[in-house]
């Protein structure tokens, strides 16, 4: 599996306005890559197949000489089937030993499954620089992304996280969820699910999954919610460079911090709960060092 090209990047990430928010945290890292030697690719680990109409394993895990993980939704389009496929050939995924830079510059690929990949690199050459300099973000139990909607609040919601419209109920907030499935469109005066992002602009709270990193749309979706006060982006794929999504005024960072990386990639190709070998993690600005500060001092 060879990653498109990419040609060397500034040792310094150009504004989040003059790039897309990929092409920054590739930038961040190919600057980082002058500095110190990045690891190599240990492993791809999938998970098994999904059920129909299930959410169950809908994670894989890259993983870095050394430990370090990277998770990456594989549900979008085929990238699943494909994944398996190329598992299962003589030549297998063919990812062991590669420079983890070669497959997260994949992250800007129009390919489903190079960008899948190249997602996964970028959260483990993140977690990797996480770990050697010692930065550990806050756990945290919130499944809200520190979120606080107050009774009459309209909390924006960009992905259907099912589970957490009771909590959003109980807070007396009305929930607008934006959706590509019109099949899921609804609105019970308390709960509207919409294909239409506009209607972000009337959020002062909004909730969005990470997968809107791997498809691409997190920069249009954020052009819809430049009123909200707090933006949180959830999920176990949250991990890579935090510093473009502070930029572009995400308040909250919510991912899954691996503490027991073989168990949790055990659990994972098993496709039982990984919930117990992870922790939530809650990184906010104020609690956040820079990219710069975690690098190694010359």
């Amino acid at each position: 599996m060879t990653p498109p090209a990419l040609s060397s990047a500034p040792p310094t990430a150009p504004s989040p306005t003059s790039l897309p928010v990929a092409a920054q945290m590739l930038a961040l890292l190919e600057a980082l890559a002058a500095q110190v030697r990045l690891p190599r690719v240990q492993a791809l680990h999938l998970p098994p197949a999904p059920p129909p109409g299930g959410e169950r394993g809908e994670f894989c895990a890259l993983a870095l000489d050394g430990g370090a993980l990277g998770q990456s939704y594989v549900l979008l389009d085929d990238t699943w089937r494909r994944l398996d496929a190329a598992a299962r050939s003589a030549a297998g995924l063919g990812v062991a030993g590669q420079p983890a830079l070669e497959l997260a510059r994949g992250f800007l690929s129009t390919d489903a499954l190079q960008r899948t990949v190249g997602f996964a690199a970028v959260n483990a050459l993140t977690r990797w620089l996480f770990d050697r300099a010692g930065f550990v973000p806050p756990g945290s139990d919130d499944s809200l992304g520190g979120l606080d909607p107050q009774p009459g609040d309209t909390v924006g919601m960009i992905g259907h996280f099912a589970p957490l419209l009771p909590r959003l109920r109980e807070r007396g907030a009305r929930v607008v969820v934006v959706e590509l499935r019109p099949e899921l469109v609804r609105d019970d005066g308390q709960v509207r699910v919409t294909l239409d992002a506009t209607e972000l602009a009337g959020c002062r709270e909004v909730l969005a999954t990470g997968t809107l990193l791997l498809n691409g749309t997190l920069d249009a979706m954020l052009a819809h919610c430049r009123t909200a006060a707090h933006i949180a982006l959830i999920g176990p794929s949250v991990g890579g460079p935090p510093d473009p999504l502070f930029e572009r005024g995400i308040t909250c960072l919510g991912g899954s911090w691996v503490t027991d990386p073989a168990a949790f990639v055990d659990a994972l190709r098993r496709g039982e709960p990984t919930r117990p070998f992870a922790r939530k993690s809650v990184l906010r600005p104020g609690d956040y060092p820079g990219w710069a500060a975690l690098q190694p001092r010359r």
